[in-house]
């Protein structure tokens, strides 16, 4: 119930923040990077407890400026990510001790690319022309695929899929979850198309008073959305699977609880870390080929 009740609060919030208008991105820019921090630094707990003791301040410092500037110079990012990666070797080198430089050094370094640059690729989604819909399908894949192999499993997992590293995950949960991501998928390009008819013109014109960018979009053939869902689907399980090594290796269940029925912020949005940058990475590429 604890869980139900938190997606049941935080879902009609993140969408409100995804379907505002355009002038909003820095608001939608800023909740991201809150989370991020978030994340981080429940990344750093868990790293301390493997025996680093990366700069907290510096490394939340550095993970902030690196969202301020992809929302004013998107183009910078790159080159200001590595800047930020080696001014935060040279803080554990001077300010940290000499025997902890490598440890340190490498937990706060990756803790920028891990919950920083992958999270980036939200707001650089929801820039695009139609990025709000493309934010949305993201998130609904995501969702309705840890929802799918959630029950799926609990109901009739039997084979362990990664033992040593989630217990709880079976091949029948990921199959149902890519299941899962694909009819959520194919119900939002069949509802994007239904949203264009001239019967509901009314409907829509009323949407985009209340939420200027409320209106789906997703231009090519519905083939390859679920194409692209199926691929956002196992990213995301990967990612999920990356966050259990990661807290296997720090021996705790949960990065976190901040969140109830759910852990941590960091357990929340695992999937995401690399399911954003998938769906980036493939926007990317189709418009290039």
């Amino acid at each position: 119930m604890k869980r139900v009740i938190t997606a049941a609060v935080l879902i009609p919030i993140v969408l409100v923040l995804v379907f505002l208008g355009p002038r909003w991105q820095w608001l939608f820019t800023l909740a991201v990077a809150a989370v991020a921090a978030l994340a981080g630094w429940e990344y750093m707990d868990l790293s301390r407890r493997c025996g680093a003791n990366p700069p907290r301040v510096a490394t939340m410092v550095a993970l902030l400026a690196l969202f301020a500037v992809d929302f004013e110079w998107p183009d910078l990012t790159p080159a200001l990510f590595g800047i930020l990666g080696l001014g935060l070797l040279v803080y554990c080198t001077f300010f940290k001790p000499v025997e902890e430089t490598i440890a340190d050094a490498s937990a706060s370094i990756f803790c920028l690319l891990y919950t920083g640059l992958t999270l980036i690729a939200l707001p650089t989604l929801r820039e695009q022309a139609n990025g709000p819909s493309l934010v949305a399908f993201l998130l609904f894949v995501v969702w309705a695929g840890d929802t799918a192999a959630y029950y799926a499993g609990r109901a009739w997992g039997r084979h362990k899929m990664a033992p040593k590293l989630s217990p709880g995950k079976s091949w029948e949960g990921a199959i149902a979850s890519v299941a899962g991501s694909v009819v959520v998928a194919a119900a939002l390009v069949s509802l994007a198309t239904v949203m264009q008819e001239p019967s509901n013109s009314a409907i829509v014109s009323w949407l985009e008073r209340v939420f200027p960018s409320a209106v789906l979009s997703y231009p090519d053939e519905i083939w390859y959305w679920v194409g692209l869902a199926a691929v956002i689907n196992v990213a995301g399980q990967v990612g999920d699977l990356a966050e259990s090594a990661l807290k296997r290796s720090a021996g705790v269940k949960d990065s976190g609880s901040l969140l109830p029925g759910h852990g941590g912020v960091l357990d929340r949005i695992d999937a995401l870390l690399l399911a954003g940058p998938v769906l980036w990475y493939a926007q990317v590429i189709h418009q290039r080929f």
